[in-house]
């Protein structure tokens, strides 16, 4: 696991980390700032946390160069005050095949090594993807689903096999305590087999997107400019873009699957008035959504789209951008005239021109803000903590309803 990290033992002399919420994650904390990563630096303020990023070995960097720095150092190390992360480390192919037991087995070693280090026994373990295979290793209080997405309908997209992913998913909402569901699909999902959730939506970090100082400097297509913060892949309706990119200019924000329509989107982004800058950190986000004059959520109805719960939406309205989006369950839940829904092409496009010129209008912009505000992460750690809270105090009833 390597030295134990700066300041562990101060925080464990002082019983700081005694009882700690553990977030086994779907997305490593080196990677793009998702949910997991959000929800865990706000819990923190409430419970001391111990991230745990997706296995990887040290042959990952290869394929994702962007993680490297997770294997640089101690795979323990504690990041800020009441945060800790382990990075655990498998073998190469270790998720498949005969090594799937024996790498469990280390999975489990690896936390519980890690918490043994802390000094701490969690009063919650949260699993966020199906395949993680922790609960029951670190005498948890209380297992914990965070369902963030319906994996089953997302298989496919990922390059994983259907029934192998349903079947983990029913065997870790089996396992678990209590089940948390993101959006209001993926709560009648886990409704339809049988199990009882709480729904505890996506936020948005208002203070970061609110406070943008200049738009960024390297955004050179002229105005009005519709943004796209978000991947590039299967997920996205193309043609909703491309629509878009007749009328007004173009910023994509982020990475780009390569597999995903490459000569169609070469060709895209061969338009003068559209401009790609590639994936950026998030800190550098609200300057870019600081340039754009209109947000945009183009997302197909696929069914894994559909149980999908945007963060991109919460972010442009943070940012006091105005928001066009596809018609989404998540999307209708937010109940607000503040997103304007369109699902054909054209009336996509064109409803992203209108909107735009109330980009700079303060009154609308505060509208915007204030309603982000209801939804901030803080507000949903909040949430999280006062449910965690709950389940225990209640013994945690099985959340099948059969």
């Amino acid at each position: 696991m390597g030295s134990e990290p700066p300041g562990l033992d101060d925080g464990r002399s002082s019983g700081a980390w005694d009882r700690v919420i553990v977030l086994c994650a779907a997305n490593n904390w080196d990677g793009i700032k998702l949910a997991d990563q959000h929800m865990a630096e706000h819990v923190r303020a409430h419970v001391p946390v111990l991230y745990v990023d997706p296995p990887m070995s040290r042959l990952t960097p290869r394929n994702h160069p962007e993680l490297r720095p997770a294997l640089d150092g101690p795979r323990l190390r504690v990041v800020g005050p009441g945060l800790a992360r382990l990075t655990p480390v498998i073998p190469p192919k270790g998720r498949s095949g005969a090594l799937v037991p024996f790498t469990d087995r280390l999975l489990r070693h690896q936390l519980r090594r890690a918490l043994l280090a802390l000094g701490s026994r969690p009063s919650a373990l949260i699993v966020t993807h199906p395949g993680w295979p922790a609960f029951g290793a670190a005498d948890e209080d209380l297992a914990v689903y965070w369902a963030q997405d319906d994996f089953t309908a997302g298989a496919g997209l990922m390059g994983l096999d259907v029934r192998r992913m349903e079947r983990a998913e029913l065997a870790a909402a089996r396992r678990a305590d209590i089940i948390i569901t993101s959006s209001p699909a993926v709560r009648d999902r886990w409704a339809q087999r049988g199990f009882s959730s709480d729904m505890i939506p996506f936020g948005c970090d208002s203070a970061a997107f609110g406070h943008a100082d200049e738009p960024a400097s390297d955004v050179s297509i002229p105005p009005p400019v519709a943004g796209f913060v978000g991947q590039l892949n299967a997920r996205t309706d193309l043609a909703l873009l491309e629509a878009v990119a007749g009328v007004m200019s173009l910023l994509i924000v982020g990475p780009r699957a390569p597999q995903f329509e490459p000569a169609r989107v070469d060709r895209m982004l061969a338009r003068p008035n559209v401009q790609w800058v590639g994936p950026q950190p998030f800190e550098r986000l609200p300057a870019y959504l600081a340039a754009v004059d209109i947000g945009l959520v183009p997302y197909d109805h696929s069914e894994f789209n559909v149980a999908s719960f945007p963060l991109k939406t919460l972010e442009y309205l943070a940012a006091g951008v105005p928001v066009v989006a596809t018609d989404l369950p998540a999307t209708r839940w937010l109940g607000t005239d503040l997103v304007v829904i369109e699902d054909a092409p054209g009336r996509f496009a064109a409803a992203a021109r209108s909107a735009s010129r109330s980009r700079r209008d303060g009154v609308a912009v505060d509208r915007r803000q204030a309603f982000a505000r209801r939804h901030d992460w803080a507000a949903r750690a909040e949430q999280m903590t006062a449910l965690l809270a709950s389940a225990a105090r209640g013994g945690a009833p099985s959340r099948s309803m059969h």
